[in-house]
């Protein structure tokens, strides 16, 4: 007979963490993971974070992928606890990041003949990051 998590290896790896999350935190899931909370989960995500940059240090590529799937895990539940409190879908996070490195690189998402020849440099690209992020905060009246 096969697990859960098992039945799902076929999905994306994104999908099947998101699956193996969820059933974490049901009830018949893991009682740890169903304590969790945003709070609960700051001290872990700065551990994890913290690993990742030693795991960066030391140049070693397994621990660096350990590491960045311990971040993943991580991501994944507040993203579901979060769900769980606020109704935020879990997928909101990555749909919003996609849209804003996408905005925030019109150097290369701009169609092709915008662009045509012209490579930007590194003070262009910086300027450009900084101009589109100022032109967020207005917009959303961030500070």
């Amino acid at each position: 007979m096969q697990s859960k998590a098992e039945s799902k290896q076929d999905s994306n790896p994104f999908q099947q963490l998101d699956g193996i999350v969820r059933t974490l935190r049901s009830p018949e899931g893991c009682p740890w993971d169903q304590r969790q909370t945003g709070t609960t989960l700051k001290k872990y995500l700065l551990e994890e974070a913290s690993e990742l940059v030693q795991a960066i240090e030391t140049d070693e590529v397994e621990h660096i992928r350990e590491e960045i799937g311990d971040m993943y895990f991580i991501l994944t539940l507040l993203a579901l606890i979060y769900e769980e409190q606020d109704g935020i879908p879990a997928t909101d996070p990555v749909q919003k990041i996609c849209e804003k490195m996408v905005r925030r690189h019109p150097h290369v998402f701009e169609c092709v003949e915008k662009r045509a020849g012209h490579v930007l440099s590194e003070q262009e690209l910086r300027d450009q990051w900084e101009r589109i992020k100022q032109e967020e905060k207005k917009s959303t009246g961030k500070k």
